[in-house]
This record gives C-alpha cells, sequence and structure tokens, in this order.
C-alpha cells in the first residue's frame, strides 16, 4: 500500500508506504540470507515510496551497483503498482561483513552509487538520476541525493523487521517533502511548518509504522493532526513479475545459436527477478531460428 498526503496549511507533502505479502512474494522466490533480504526489503520499500512522489505510465527503478558483499540491489514498480526486484551477492565476504561493527551501507554495501531511473517507453525520453552511495543507511543514501541533486528538502524513515521463524518480513516508510512555497506566503512560517512536520516524522517509532493494527489514516492523525492532514486513498502494491516464454525467446533470437546452448543443444534461462526456469529444447529453438514461434 502507498498513500499520498499534504499537511494542511504548510508547504508539505508526503507519502506512507506499507509493504508485507509483496515482499514476501519477492524474497520468498529466492531464499537469500536475512543480512540481504533486509537490504532488498528496504529498497524494494524505497523504490515504491519514490514512485508515488511521481506521476509516469511505465516503469521506475531503484538500483544499487557496489564494490561491497552485496554488489547489486535492484527493485522496480510500474505505475500500476507491480513490483519485483533481486539482489547479487558474495556469500563469503557477506558472513565476514554480518560479523563486522559499523553501519550497513559502508559494510555491505561498500562504495559505489544509487540510481534511479524512469522508463516510459521508446516514445519517451528516459529519466535517470545517479548518486554516490553517501550515508550509513539506503534512506540517507536518498536524503544526499534529493540535496545534492533535486535542490528538494526531503526527510525519509525508513523500518524492516524479520521474523526468522516465520519467514515474515515486514516493511514500512514515510517521506515528507517540502514543495516549493506559495508567492506572497511567509518565508518564517513555511520554514517553521517544514521544521514541525520533519520533527514529528523523527518522532515516529519502528512499532508504530510496522503495526498492522495502525491503519494509514489512523497513524497519519496521530502525527499530524494539529496542523490536519489531508489523505489521499491508497494504492495497492503487489507483486508480478514481466517476465514471459515470448519476452526470453525474443531475447535469445538476438544472439547467434552457438552463444545461447549448451553441450546438447538446449537453451535455458532463469529470470533473476522470480527464478521462473525457461528451456528452450533443440526443436524450439530450430523453430524459432527458423522464424517460427518457440
Amino acid at each position: 500500500m502507498a498513500q499520498t498526503f499534504q499537511i494542511e496549511g504548510v508547504d508539505v507533502r508526503g507519502r506512507l508506504v506499507r509493504l508485507s505479502a509483496s515482499l514476501d512474494a519477492v524474497l520468498d522466490a529466492h531464499g537469500y540470507p536475512e543480512a540481504v533480504s533486509r537490504m532488498l526489503a528496504q529498497t524494494l520499500t524505497l523504490a515504491v515510496t519514490l514512485a508515488s512522489a511521481l506521476k509516469y505510465e511505465g516503469i521506475f527503478t531503484l538500483q544499487t551497483q557496489s564494490d561491497g558483499p552485496i554488489s547489486l540491489l535492484v527493485a522496480d514498480i510500474t505505475s500500476d503498482g507491480a513490483v519485483r526486484g533481486y539482489a547479487r551477492f558474495d556469500e563469503a565476504r557477506l558472513a565476514e561483513a554480518v560479523k563486522a561493527d559499523g553501519a550497513e551501507v559502508p559494510r555491505l554495501l561498500g562504495a559505489g552509487h544509487l540510481a534511479f531511473t524512469v522508463d516510459q517507453g521508446q516514445d519517451m525520453e528516459r529519466y535517470q538520476g545517479i548518486a554516490a552511495l553517501e550515508g550509513a543507511t539506503l534512506a540517507e543514501c536518498t536524503h544526499h541525493y534529493f540535496r545534492n541533486s533535486e535542490q528538494l528538502e526531503t526527510a525519509i524513515s525508513l523500518s524492516v523487521r524479520f521474523d526468522g521463524e516465520a519467514r515474515h518480513m515486514r516493511a514500512g516508510a514515510m517521506m515528507v517533502q517540502r514543495m516549493p512555497h506559495q508567492k506572497n506566503a511567509d518565508e518564517a512560517e513555511s520554514e517553521d511548518g517544514w521544521r514541525r512536520a520533519v520533527a514529528l516524522l523523527a518522532s515516529l517509532s519502528e512499532s508504530e509504522l510496522l503495526d498492522p493494527s495502525l491503519d494509514s489514516d489512523a497513524l497519519l492523525f496521530r502525527l499530524y493532526h494539529e496542523d490536519g492532514v489531508r489523505v489521499q486513498p491508497p494504492q495497492p502494491v503487489f507483486h508480478r513479475c514481466r517476465c514471459s516464454r515470448e519476452k526470453v525467446a525474443t531475447t535469445l533470437k538476438s544472439f547467434p545459436r552457438a552463444e545461447i546452448t549448451d553441450d546438447n543443444g538446449v537453451s535455458q534461462v532463469v529470470c533473476e527477478f522470480c527464478k521462473a526456469d525457461y528451456t528452450f529444447a533443440a526443436a524450439d529453438l530450430d523453430a524459432l531460428f527458423d522464424g517460427g514461434d518457440a
């Protein structure tokens, strides 16, 4: 669920995101170690949060690339709310990093960058923003991006909780952003409203953000009732991969046949997002490369 809200009387808008079943659907397909699952859950939650602040028709992607034990995190969300994601990591280096002290981004991800991409199809210009992984957490890295690249004052609270026995993940994020204030607006009043919004966000506890019995409207009212808060209907978020046998066949056909087959003349492709296995026997490849359907 992703929900947009506006704090009344001040130039502040926000997004509240809470995920559970969609996270489990992504993570269950992979069986990642807990540290990787936590970082991917954060990446997915941030992707949904940032995407919900945009008007687009297509795919929003949040990706980290770095030299640490977890070298790649990818999460994307379509404009209708379908999410998916995956990670790449070095198991031996991860085991050592988990034992070490220190902030999670430098310890688990290392040095690298965070990329935001909006792809609205072939007829639209592709937008991408890139920022260095500077910060202790992914939320802090995102703060740096908005401050330095977008000149948009932003504050984010992000929490993840993992139940190891049940293999169940819950995550939540709340983001507030200061909009350019209106002409003739009082600058001091605008600044005071922004500081108040950030202070109230900082008072939000992890238990409140992740409590399934505390609905989103009640949570937002609890934080911002003094100013008043206007809430938009929530947007659904769900897991769905976009891979298909037809798409894989199209990709295979773009390579020389000798490069995509094993010693038995078979081609096997596993989707990195959902782990679906697509096998093309020799007869399938004959049809594909002869111009038929695989």
